[in-house]
């Protein structure tokens, strides 16, 4: 039961975060296996991965926005 619980809330926050979808598969595949393999937590580490996954992703973005924005910003100044 609480298995079919913690699926059900992961679909959930996948379907509502769809940017951050990669990172929360991705950082919950590493942190299944990890998790499997330090002590048959495999459920638990994916749980975790999918929250790391998600906030490297959403790190990783904001750092991509500010430098297209610096860049852009240093274009229209040597440019005037």
């Amino acid at each position: 039961m609480r298995t079919l619980f913690l699926t059900a809330v992961a679909a959930t926050a996948l379907l509502a975060a769809p940017m951050a979808q990669a990172g929360c598969l991705a950082g919950a595949a590493l942190g299944g296996v990890a998790g499997h393999v330090a002590g048959h937590h495999g459920l638990l580490g994916a749980g975790a991965g999918c929250v790391a996954g998600h906030y490297h992703s959403k790190h990783v973005a904001q750092q991509k926005a500010q430098q297209q924005n610096y860049q852009q910003n240093g274009q229209q100044q040597n440019g005037q």
